[in-house]
């Protein structure tokens, strides 16, 4: 008998796997070569830029970059944590939560006195004393001097940060009194800088003056300067880049992660100045930034009093997770008559100008010299003066909060999406012997910016997304 048992399993031992088993553990494998090599000859000091020369000769993230650099904006180091993250989530090797830390702890070394970051983070030891850091301040340097302070929200860099630090001291059972304390001081943070009426700055190094913000409804300047001002525009209330809607989503987060009532206060203020800043009829959508007096206002050259329609499905997108998240009727209020605007404001080829003149809804654009225009004709490169339609998107997800509800909508949210074997097979195939992702890129060139530099690159981008559908893979074949 017992021979017989064990030529059973002999034979069952050797019988040749699935074809979804020999994928799955390919692409595990994958997974794991992939983040040996990020970690081991990519990472510095645990952190990320967004662009590597093969060779390591060139190396960026929004600008050109030292060795000794990392980048915080992502796709940079905190992208590459959430990445490592649902790696380690899917799989439960602690290879990648150990990458994941490592990107945490890099991005606590660069944490700023004001409580967020700058664009960047530089470990030389020189270059370093540029900026005024959380350390300094708790080993009793307060007086920030000549160093940069400036917390930016621009580019969901803060809030990316802190999503990351969030995440990991979780999965950590916030046991690391580091990571800990540094997601403490920095959601501390956000809560100052934001303003009575619930917004927040683009960027901010000190606590602003409430009595210099007053609340108000948004509503349309008098008149308004055809020409660019010149004048700073830091602390103005900004959706630019979704600047605002990322502190929500982080707050929201913030929120599910801790259970501290401060954090959801935070995020439903930041919905209640949305409805505040919703422009009055004919256009009640949003703009990219408004003044104190809450009227639209400049803030780059090429950024002028108007109603957006690039940061207007974001406002409107984060209204909807505001609802989602809390089930407040008064978030979803805005959403129909933005929606009605944003069909009306369409261009002929389906997207949308990315400024519509107040008023008027006509679009809006510049030319090369930066000259304000009606016509599309000379635009500058640099700058999306047209953008994607979210239309159907968001309003697809709007009517089905209304005929589904929000439960049926969250939980199919916490389901895993699977991702096609064609797609995983090709991630496999196109990882080379060392274990990088190559592709042909563009880097800057600092002789001649008009004329980049053409090469073999690394991308974090790449990486994340590739890494990102493995782990989805992975989980949805075999949960954790």
């Amino acid at each position: 008998m017992h021979k017989i048992v064990s030529l059973f399993l002999l034979l069952l031992c050797s019988a040749p796997l699935h074809s979804d088993e020999v994928l799955h553990r390919a692409a595990v494998e994958t997974m794991v070569k992939a983040t040996r090599y990020f970690r081991g000859q990519v990472a510095t000091n645990g952190g990320y830029l967004w662009l590597y020369q093969s060779d390591f000769t060139r190396r960026e993230g929004e600008g050109i970059a030292s060795p000794t650099t990392i980048w915080v904006q992502p796709p940079g180091t905190p992208s590459v944590g959430m990445a490592f993250l649902q790696a380690y989530d899917a799989t439960g090797d602690t290879l990648f939560l150990n990458g994941a830390v490592e990107a945490a702890q890099a991005l606590v070394w660069g944490q700023l006195a004001s409580g967020g970051w700058d664009y960047r983070i530089d470990f030389d030891p020189e270059a370093s004393k540029n900026w005024h850091y959380r350390r300094d301040v708790e080993q009793g340097d307060h007086t920030t001097g000549e160093r940069r302070n400036r917390t930016t929200l621009d580019d969901d860099n803060t809030q990316s940060a802190l999503r990351l630090l969030m995440q990991v001291d979780q999965r950590l059972d916030f046991a690391n009194a580091d990571v800990h304390r540094a997601v403490r001081y920095g959601l501390e943070s956000l809560l100052k800088a934001q303003y009575p009426n619930g917004a927040w700055p683009q960027r901010y190094s000190e606590w602003a003056d409430p009595s210099q913000f007053p609340v108000q409804q948004a509503h349309y300047p008098a008149t308004w300067s055809r020409q660019y001002p010149k004048q700073r525009y830091l602390a103005y209330y900004t959706f630019n880049d979704n600047a605002i809607a990322d502190v929500i989503e982080t707050m929201i987060e913030a929120h599910k992660i801790y259970g501290d009532e401060r954090w959801r206060r935070a995020a439903e203020r930041g919905g209640d100045f949305i409805i505040l800043a919703q422009m009055p009829d004919p256009q009640p959508a949003w703009a990219q930034q408004y003044n104190l007096a809450m009227e639209p206002a400049w803030a780059r050259r090429f950024e002028p009093p108007a109603i957006t329609g690039g940061e207007s499905f974001g406002v409107m997108q984060i209204l909807l997770e505001l609802y989602l998240a809390y089930g407040e009727p008064r978030f979803l209020e805005p959403i129909p008559r933005a929606l009605a605007w944003a069909k009306a404001a369409q261009l002929p080829d389906g997207r949308m100008a990315r400024f519509y003149e107040l008023q008027t809804n006509r679009p809006l654009y510049f030319t090369r010299e930066y000259a304000l225009t009606y016509s599309d004709a000379d635009l500058p490169t640099h700058y999306a003066f047209k953008v994607g339609n979210r239309t159907d998107r968001i309003e697809s997800l709007y009517q089905r909060i209304l005929q589904e509800g929000r439960e049926t909508i969250l939980a199919e949210r916490a389901q895993v999406r699977p991702v096609a074997a064609e797609r995983i097979q090709a991630i496999i195939d196109s990882l080379d012997a060392e274990g990088r992702w190559l592709e042909e890129g563009r880097l800057r060139n600092p002789e001649d910016r008009h004329a980049p530099i053409v090469a073999e690159v690394i991308s974090c981008r790449t990486f994340n997304r590739n890494l990102t559908l493995l782990a989805q893979y992975v989980a949805s074949q075999h949960p954790p």
